[in-house]
């Protein structure tokens, strides 16, 4: 269904055009958007006209046409003045068949879209739908989600995103779910992930997405084929995801860059709790106290560099190595030696995760 406005925009152009004045009403005979106040076709004559074999009638002075999508009756079109206006009228009517056309091609491939990044399409049914509808199945892609908090007007984003892209047929912008707005955008041949950040970070400005505020945006590999959508529709998730647990200062989150979260990422829970149980025994990095865990996270930014740790702690550096003895005594893991670092640091990622996904279960 066209909206009200796009049908006041359509009929007030055709009235500019050929100074006729137009009416549309819905198939109860109610008036939906017209170009006077003056049109008066009573529900009598609609109801009378529709019930008629007739496309087209002059009623009292007025031209009576009927507007079909796909041999289903969907509005009335009244033009002003006799039979000098049929043609002009005829002309409305294919313009408003068209513009009903258009948009039904436009929500069928939303839908293809949509059906495409779930996976809910044969390789046979998105080749040939593709083809049905002019996508092309061969192009470079990436798929992008933006998320924002639950208060942001999503439906505000989708329509400012989408009015940047109305002149390219090769993106598409949907959205699944009531906080994500998904793009699929098609880059260009020379286009690399230098040009996907970028669009990313133009995206996030558009919105306001500033440092303070939730807004996200995160974006997979970039494919070659269509039925591989779904795939870069799939990391970009992930990506969102890991993005949240192990990087919270990021706005912008590529699948590429995920390192070592993206394989803690996918694994199970009862094996994250073994490892745990492994590291620290009955302990867990929550029982650390709060300076404790600061000079943790501390070190790890220095580079296990005790000199600097200690100089951006202001503290002296014997007391840094008395921090880090303790630590040793009570977790048996020395943060100055390479591999007991890498080990604390891939707990502290563990915990972080079952973290995360003890909040999903509420």
């Amino acid at each position: 269904m066209i909206s009200n406005q796009i049908l006041q925009s359509t009929i007030e152009g055709l009235k500019r055009i050929t100074k006729t004045d137009f009416g549309v009403y819905d198939v109860e005979g109610k008036l939906l958007v017209s170009t006077t106040a003056n049109m008066d076709a009573t529900h009598t004559d609609l109801l009378n006209f529709a019930q008629s074999q007739a496309d087209s009638q002059t009623v009292k002075g007025l031209q009576f046409f009927k507007v079909y999508d796909e041999h289903q009756l969907e509005y009335f079109l009244i033009a002003s003045g006799a039979d000098e206006n049929l043609l002009v009228g005829k002309m409305a009517t294919f313009q408003l068949q068209s513009l009903l056309t258009a948009y039904k091609e436009r929500f069928d491939k939303d839908n293809f879209i949509k059906n495409l990044l779930l996976d809910n399409l044969l390789l046979v049914d998105i080749y040939n739908r593709a083809k049905k509808l002019h996508i092309s199945s061969e192009a470079r892609r990436v798929v992008y989600i933006l998320e924002a908090s639950a208060y942001t007007d999503k439906q505000g984003h989708l329509e400012s995103i989408k009015n940047i892209f109305s002149a390219k047929s090769g993106d598409f912008i949907t959205a699944i779910d009531e906080k994500s707005v998904i793009i699929v955008k098609e880059l260009g041949p020379d286009e690399g992930y230098e040009e996907a950040e970028r669009f990313a970070g133009y995206i996030l400005s558009m919105i306001g997405g500033g440092v303070d505020d939730d807004a996200h945006i995160a974006y997979g590999t970039i494919v070659r084929e269509l039925k591989e959508v779904s795939r870069s529709y799939k990391e970009a998730r992930m990506a969102l995801d890991v993005g949240k647990i192990f990087f919270d200062g990021r706005k912008i989150i590529a699948y590429s860059s995920l390192g070592i979260g993206r394989l803690i990422y996918q694994l199970p829970i009862p094996l994250c709790k073994m490892f745990i149980r492994e590291i620290f025994a009955n302990k867990s990095p929550d029982d650390f106290d709060e300076e404790t865990l600061v000079t943790i996270n501390k070190f790890f930014e220095n580079n296990l560099n005790v000199s600097e740790t200690s100089r951006q702690l202001y503290i002296h550096r014997n007391t840094l190595v008395y921090r880090l003895d303790k630590l040793q005594k009570s977790t048996g893991l020395d943060l100055r030696v390479f591999e007991d670092a890498i080990t604390f640091k891939i707990a502290l990622m563990v915990v972080k995760y079952m973290k995360y996904m003890e909040t999903l279960e509420y």
